[in-house]
């Protein structure tokens, strides 16, 4: 009787890395599983690898890695009540976090269960009579790979593993960068060019090679002084972004912003995303997370509101300012800003015209005004007008996002730094939490052109041909930036936090480029060891029957 492989996905810490932990698996007979088809059970084994993507991109978790451990974000103690949590943000930000942070507990958790379902998967599957099996036995393996891709970048490792019986070997350097490097090219013939973005395509298997050869000399030597690029794995970044661009499969899109909307699925300029379509469970909170509390986005729901998280801090609002100077970036490059309504003060305006602007919110904040619950009505439509600290208990105080932020008490305050609402906030959300439409990008168009324009200029310093591939990016969008004039590794580095700002990528650039050990607001730290996290201790006391099996890195 054909057998069925039922993986448990209630899984812990490290629970998969050794056969010595105790792996709940239910081998199920065809007659407990009354009606499942093949198909049925074939995309039953697959879907669970996937699953884990939108609680890795939480906002409190991969978001706050990659962004506020950099010179984008900044998450201060709002006024000295609210986003403590213990000091972690702030750890974050200044490079002091250790190994009991709950958030990166939570992603190496999420991460390593990835793992976990991908192996269960990748021996299940070829078990099932489905003509989808070679697929998705591919794209198992593939994000099997992605993974430990991400566990490389965070914390230094990966996990080798085949059997669900066996024990993890855990790579570090070059062995886990070949490792991921030939598991992506075993996948890539079979893998389809049809079913992206929130499925791994050619395409993405592309994307994450580019990325993972950009990143190589990283990767390779951690704590290097000097990073040196091999110029092989600079053809290999530009080979595989040749790909992606002459497949002619993606376009940059016209609208910027509408990368990030609520439809994006079907946007051609994502290649590789999170599927985060509300019928797929999917959640809004890189939206609510840096909008304020008293700015409710959604006329039919008046729970909806954000919660005075994160800002942009001063050093990167002022990249923006020098680009650009004397001019405000806002009326000059699309990517800063998008206005969709203006509007006088104490107005009205019907539900299907209230669009939240988005971009870089700063200044004055007008929105819709809300009175003991619920929203003020002008017969059929709302009342909007100039907000305030409403729901802090400042009803006197306006919601003016300032330049400034940082950890003093002045600077920590609810109002206090420039906030971004890149991604929609979707209107179906009625808590502001829940619902998110709008696909999260892990590999788009535009950071192809900028992956190959940077290769180019570390391999042979070809301006020329990376200034080309920049202006192809700036030029795409309605209102096109002004056209660069020239082209250096600074100036790249600059346009890659202008086009992907808030997107997870930025702290990966910065130790690229050898920026992450510089000075901004809060941080002053310039150790080395701090380009990777400390490894969760509850991960490591979890393997504490297999000794040494799991190291620290070093600094933690």
């Amino acid at each position: 009787m054909k057998k069925i492989l039922i993986s448990s996905l209630a899984l812990a810490g490290l629970l998969f890395l050794n056969s010595c932990t105790d792996l709940t698996e239910n081998v199920l007979d065809e007659s407990s599983v009354t009606g499942l088809t093949d198909k049925q059970a074939a995309d039953g084994n697959l879907a669970p690898v996937y699953a884990r993507l939108p609680d890795i991109f939480l906002h409190t978790n991969y978001f706050t890695i990659q962004e506020i451990s950099t010179d984008e974000a900044i998450l201060p103690y709002r006024g000295g009540t609210d986003w403590g949590d213990n000091g972690i943000y702030l750890a974050l930000h200044q490079h002091t976090q250790t190994s009991t942070d709950p958030n990166l507990r939570n992603t190496w958790l999420f991460l390593t269960q990835g793992i976990s379902r991908a192996i269960t998967a990748i021996n299940t599957l070829p078990t099932i009579n489905d003509p989808n099996g070679k697929v998705y036995i591919a794209e198992a393996r593939g994000m099997r790979a992605y993974y430990n891709m991400v566990l490389l970048d965070l914390f230094g490792l990966s996990f080798k593993k085949d059997s669900p019986q066996g024990i993890s070997e855990v790579l570090r350097g070059e062995q886990a960068l070949e490792y991921i490097k030939n598991e992506l090219l075993a996948v890539e013939p079979d893998l389809l060019t049809t079913v992206g973005p929130g499925r791994l395509t050619k395409g993405g298997a592309w994307g994450l090679l580019a990325r993972l050869y950009l990143n190589a000399a990283v990767y390779r030597d951690r704590y290097a002084t000097s990073i040196t690029f091999k110029p092989e794995d600079m053809d290999k970044v530009v080979e595989y972004s040749d790909k992606i661009i002459n497949s002619g499969q993606y376009q940059l899109a016209k609208d910027y912003f509408s990368i990030f909307n609520s439809d994006n699925h079907d946007n051609k300029e994502l290649i590789f995303a999170v599927d985060q379509r509300a019928e797929l469970n999917g959640h809004n909170r890189l939206a609510y997370f840096s909008l304020s509390g008293d700015q409710f986005p959604l006329p039919a729901y008046p729970a909806a509101n954000g919660t005075d998280g994160p800002a942009i801090t001063p050093d990167f609002y002022q990249t923006w300012v020098k680009a650009y100077a004397p001019q405000d970036p806002a009326g000059i490059d699309p990517r800063f800003y998008q206005q969709n309504w203006t509007i006088p003060a104490d107005s009205c305006i019907a539900a299907d015209n209230f669009n939240m602007n988005r971009g870089i919110l700063r200044g004055v904040q007008y929105g819709l005004i809300r009175v003991n619950g619920a929203f003020v009505r002008c017969g059929a439509n709302y009342r909007v007008g100039k907000l305030f600290n409403v729901t802090r208990n400042r009803p006197t105080t306006p919601v003016v996002f300032t330049e400034k932020v940082d950890f003093s008490v002045a600077g920590s305050d609810y109002s206090t730094g420039y906030r971004v609402l890149k991604y929609e906030f979707s209107k179906k959300s009625q808590s502001g939490r829940n619902f998110g439409d709008a696909d999260i990008s892990i590999v788009r168009l535009a950071d192809v052109y900028l992956m190959r324009a940077e290769a180019k200029l570390r391999k042979s310093n070809d301006a020329a041909s990376a200034l080309a591939d920049v202006n192809t990016v700036r030029a795409a969008r309605n209102k096109p930036a002004p056209a660069l004039a020239s082209m250096d590794l600074d100036l790249l580095l600059r346009e890659r936090g202008f086009e992907l700002y808030w997107e997870m990528v930025r702290r990966t650039d910065l130790i690229r480029f050898g920026k992450f050990e510089g000075t901004w607001t809060e941080k002053t730290d310039v150790n080395p060891q701090k380009r990777i996290f400390p490894i969760p201790q509850t991960a490591i006391d979890g393997a504490s029957n297999l000794p040494g099996y799991l190291v620290q890195n070093p600094g933690y």
